[in-house]
C-alpha cells in the first residue's frame, strides 16, 4: 500500500503523523510512504531524515492525497483537504466529528473510508490512541490555567501553590479520567488545593488511592458542581463521552456566581466544550472572557508540544496503522476496536455517537465494509 503523511494546515499544529521512526516500521512491511515536503519540521524532521529513513517526498499535500491509499494525519481534515479524499482511500486521523456537521458532510461526500483515533478502543475498555493526547492535555491544562490565572493576562493574580502564610489556588477538575488524572497530578505537584469531581464511585474510590488523600474527591451532582465551580480559581473541564458531543456541565449561569479573574479551560472542546460558554480558540488567540471568566479553548493543546506529543501519539497509532496498511479494510473486519474506530464509509456514518449527534442514520460497520 502506498501510505501518505501530509504537513498539518490547522492553526498553530506542529505535530506530524508519521515521524520518521514510524516511516521506518510501515517501510519495513513492505509500503511505500510519501511525505509531503517539511511535514516534519514543528518537531525538527527534516525531509532528509525521512528520506533516510525510507519515505519519497512529495512537493505539495496535493501530490499526497491524489497518489496515496492511506492518509494518515493528527487532526481532522480541513476544508481544502476533505474535498481531496476520495472512495476508496484510508483516511486514519483524529476527527471529532459530533460538534462539527461541516467536517461530516465533507468526509461523506468524499466516499472515504474514515477511522477516528478517539474511538479507537482496547480490550480494556479504554481508549488507547486518545490516551497519550489526553495526558499531554491534561497536563498542559494546568499550564495554560496557571499562566492564564496571572493578572497581566487577565486572571485574578493567584499564585497556583500559594506561599508559606497565603493558601494555595483552589482547582477543580470535572472529570476523572485520562484528562482529570493528569490535570489532577501536575495540580497537586504545584502545590494547589484540588477537588475532583466524577460521577463514576469506583473511579473516585481509585482516585482517592492514587492520590492518597491529597486531592479532595466529589460525586458531581449539580449542588457539588455548582458549589465548587464558585469557590474555584482554576476550573478544568475534562469530560468525555466517546464520540459523542460533551455534556454542558456548567452554565452562563453558574458564570455568575464564580469569581472574577477566575479561570475555566476547557479540554473538551475537541467534542463542543463542557462549559455553555465555551467556543474553540487558537494557540495564537487563546483566551476570552465572558462575565469576567477568563476561558482558555484552545482545540488542539497537544500541538503546543509536538516534539513530546507527536512521538507520543505515533507510540500510539503505529500498531493499527500498520495493520490498516497491510491488510486494508479487511483490518477492520478482522478487528473489533478497530471497527469501533471506524466513523464513515463510502457516505455512510458506522458510529452510533456520531450519528445521534448529528441526526444520521447509524450503519452497522460491518455490514457497510462487507458490502
Amino acid at each position: 500500500m502506498r501510505v501518505g503523511c501530509p504537513k498539518e494546515i490547522k492553526n498553530h499544529e506542529y505535530r506530524v503523523g508519521l515521524t520518521p521512526a514510524s516511516v521506518r516500521e510501515y517501510v519495513a512491511h513492505g509500503h511505500d510512504v510519501l511525505i509531503e515536503t517539511n511535514a516534519g519540521s514543528g518537531i525538527g524532521a527534516s525531509d532528509a531524515d525521512y528520506v533516510a529513513a525510507g519515505a519519497k517526498i512529495a512537493a505539495t499535500a496535493a501530490e499526497v492525497f491524489a497518489s496515496c491509499d492511506m492518509i494518515v494525519k493528527v487532526k481532522e481534515p480541513q476544508p481544502s483537504e476533505w474535498v481531496q479524499l476520495r472512495e476508496g482511500q484510508i483516511l486514519y486521523t483524529y476527527l471529532h466529528l459530533a460538534p462539527d456537521p461541516e467536517q461530516t458532510k465533507g468526509l461523506l461526500a468524499s466516499g472515504v473510508t474514515a477511522v477516528a483515533y478517539e474511538t479507537v478502543t482496547d480490550d480494556r475498555g479504554g481508549l488507547p490512541l486518545l490516551a497519550p493526547m489526553s495526558e499531554v492535555a491534561g497536563r498542559l491544562s494546568i499550564q495554560a490555567g496557571a499562566f492564564s490565572l496571572q493578572k497581566a493576562n487577565g486572571g485574578r493574580g493567584v499564585l497556583l501553590g500559594g506561599v508559606p502564610g497565603v493558601n494555595p489556588a483552589k482547582v477543580v477538575v470535572i472529570g476523572g479520567g485520562v484528562v482529570g488524572i493528569h490535570a489532577a497530578r501536575m495540580a497537586v505537584g504545584l502545590g494547589a488545593d484540588v477537588t475532583i469531581l466524577d460521577r463514576s464511585l469506583p473511579r473516585l474510590r481509585q482516585l482517592d488511592d492514587i492520590f492518597s488523600g491529597r486531592v479532595h474527591t466529589l460525586f458531581s451532582s449539580i449542588d457539588a458542581l455548582e458549589n465548587e465551580v464558585f469557590s474555584a480559581d482554576l476550573v478544568v473541564g475534562a469530560v468525555l463521552i466517546p464520540g459523542a458531543a460533551a455534556p454542558k456541565l456548567v452554565t452562563r449561569k453558574m458564570l455568575s456566581g464564580m469569581k472574577k479573574g477566575a479561570v475555566i479551560v476547557d479540554v473538551a472542546i475537541d467534542q463542543g466544550g463542557c462549559f455553555e460558554t465555551s467556543h474553540a480558540t487558537t494557540h495564537s488567540d487563546p483566551t476570552y472572557e465572558v462575565d469576567g471568566v477568563i476561558h482558555y479553548c484552545v482545540a488542539n493543546m497537544p500541538g503546543a508540544v509536538p516534539v513530546t506529543s507527536a512521538h507520543a501519539l505515533n507510540n500510539a497509532t503505529i500498531f493499527h496503522g500498520l495493520a490498516l496498511a497491510d491488510k486494508g479494510i479487511a483490518a477492520i473486519l478482522a478487528d473489533r476496536h478497530l471497527m469501533n474506530g471506524l466513523n464513515v464509509h463510502k457516505g455512510k456514518i458506522t458510529n452510533k455517537a456520531v450519528a445521534e449527534a448529528l441526526g444520521y442514520e447509524m450503519h452497522e460497520g460491518a455490514k457497510v465494509l462487507a458490502a
